[in-house]
């Protein structure tokens, strides 16, 4: 059975429901944060919302989400050629 492993983490492929990038930003309601689109982010943001992270959110089900948070965008393409290197 394939394998992929992020930083300590280890899955099998066939449990994943998702796997996705997205851009981590504030809400505006205290420390609050949701997930937004890195196209949305590029398109339609225009410096509308504060990025605090870039993540590669990896979905097993409803009740299990692992989160791998980057500080960069370049830092965020360096996991997901890591990951794409592992899927391929």
């Amino acid at each position: 059975m394939k394998k992929l492993t992020i930083e300590d983490k280890t899955f099998n492929l066939k449990d994943i429901k998702q796997l996705y990038p997205a851009a981590v930003v504030k809400t505006g309601h205290e420390d609050e944060t949701t997930e937004m689109s890195l196209e949305w982010v590029d398109v339609e943001s225009k410096g509308r919302v504060e990025i605090v992270g870039y993540g590669l959110f990896v979905v097993i089900s409803d009740e299990e989400k692992h989160s791998f948070i980057r500080s960069t965008r370049e830092e965020l393409g360096e996991l997901i050629t890591l990951v794409a290197e592992q899927v391929k």
